[in-house]
């Protein structure tokens, strides 16, 4: 398996994505559905097997479930170079707890880690653009988690140029995860020009 770099950090260029364990994605109505424990098991034993190293999952994700999932598997599989990115922004069940505000995205970091049974993830992503909070207080809390050994960096998701621009002026993000296949192409105009202006992954 190819190797590269996003924020710093080692990855396997092919990544795992983990939305549908537990659930379909961050949606309330399909926590629970998804893949089971053991389906998620055999996926990840399969991706583990093929080189991917790199596994991609978010708090909401079936509320919580992915990355318990993926806890599981790491504490029976024990694998040596795993990398974990998690994100955070939607809420984790019908409430309306949501958002980036530094003390939640702070407890939702540590609830993550309880669930992945982990001290520290390398990579640390907003789920989304928060209009109520300034980004660069969100950015004050992640380098405090990066301070703290907790994450190893952080990036942003889900945003456009405008956003992106802003979100670089206020804090040290070092990469970008939007959607981006051959139907959904508008990043190209947008984002990956400052991507390639910035050095961004």
């Amino acid at each position: 398996m190819d190797r590269a770099y996003l924020g710093g950090v080692e990855i396997s260029r092919v990544i795992l994505g983990c939305g549908g364990f537990g659930g379909v994605g961050s949606a309330p109505a399909f926590f629970g559905r998804g893949e089971s424990l053991e389906q998620a098991f055999e996926i990840m034993d399969a991706a583990w097997e093929a080189g991917i190293t790199t596994f991609d999952t978010a708090d909401a994700y079936g509320g919580g479930r992915s990355e318990t999932f993926i806890g599981e598997w790491i504490r029976t599989r024990r694998p040596d170079g795993l990398v974990v990115a998690t994100k955070t922004f939607n809420p984790m069940d019908e409430g309306e707890d949501h958002g980036l505000a530094p003390v939640r995205v702070k407890r939702q970091l540590e609830s993550s880690l309880a669930r992945l049974g982990v001290e520290r993830v390398d990579l640390y992503l907003t789920h989304a653009w928060d209009e109520g909070v300034p980004i660069a207080e969100t950015a004050g809390a992640l380098d405090e988690l990066v301070a703290a050994g907790k994450i190893g960096s952080y990036g942003l998701s889900n945003v456009g140029g405008a956003e992106l621009r802003e979100g670089l002026a206020g804090g040290d993000f070092r990469w970008v995860q939007n959607s981006y296949s051959l139907l959904d192409r508008w990043v190209e105009e947008e984002v990956l020009p400052i991507c390639s202006e910035r050095g961004l992954g």
